[in-house]
């Protein structure tokens, strides 16, 4: 199955130098971490708040212990480990072809992986920050504390993740455009383009190969050369990657 497609992927990928990833929630589904938009994802299902309200700042300000009840049992999955797509690209980066993954997903599997050169738009699960003094702490200690966790100052510990209604680093912005800018080849995989600014960094790929894998459409057609309808660890699992 996807012979065809998958033909067509390793010839675009022995062609390129300088190969970019921009990926999504699809991912991660794979390592049995659950995506937001999808039939069974966690915005089709019933909370006494929204998934859109609880991961906002407002609420995170006004609902804290709220908030961190459905972080840590809905967002924090610090069991799950990288799957064939994560592996793969690290691969990819090994072999010289891949210069950098940009992810909307904070879970933190494609450093996992092994992959040096990631740009995480929205931020990871890995790193917390007393809001009072700003000491660091892992999301070990964020995951087994009680309620809502408290740095040794007594601050409140929080995430950083970027929440609806928070701007995205400007920094981390910078570095993803200039990549895709670059690049002779941008594989977008596992993200439905629906969520803004992140989805309007494709615009500065100006290169030669544009592939899509993701299960559904994406909300925006793109003008991909390649566009493959199947989980995006069972495609690049058959990728070799040449040196």
């Amino acid at each position: 199955m996807y012979e065809t497609e998958i033909e067509k992927l390793q010839e675009i990928i022995d062609d390129s130098t300088n190969i970019v990833f921009f990926g999504g929630a699809g991912v991660s589904t794979e390592s049995n971490i659950p995506d937001f938009r999808s039939a069974d994802g966690l915005y089709h299902q019933k909370y006494k708040y929204s998934p859109e309200q609880i991961v906002s700042h407002s609420f995170f300000v006004q609902n804290t212990e709220e908030f961190y009840e459905f972080y840590k049992e809905k967002m924090m999955f610090l069991d799950a480990g990288p799957n064939a797509a994560h592996l793969k690209l690290a691969e990819l980066e090994k072999a010289g072809k891949l210069t950098a993954v940009i992810t909307q997903n904070i879970d933190g599997l494609h450093q996992a992986a092994g992959s040096q050169n990631v740009c995480e738009l929205h931020g990871s699960i890995h790193r917390n920050y007393c809001e009072r003094c700003g000491k660091f702490y892992d999301a070990a200690y964020v995951k087994n504390s009680q309620g809502i966790p408290r740095c040794e100052c007594g601050g409140t510990i929080k995430p950083d993740v970027v929440l609806y209604e928070e701007s995205l680093d400007s920094q981390v912005i910078q570095k993803s455009i200039h990549a895709i800018s670059q690049a002779d080849t941008l594989i977008i995989g596992g993200t439905s383009l629906i969520v803004y600014p992140a989805a309007g960094f494709i615009d500065y790929f100006h290169g030669k190969h544009l592939v899509v894998i993701n299960k559904s459409a994406t909300a925006r057609e793109v003008g991909a050369e390649l566009t493959i309808a199947a989980p995006i660890g069972e495609i690049m699992s058959r990728i070799e990657c040449g040196e």
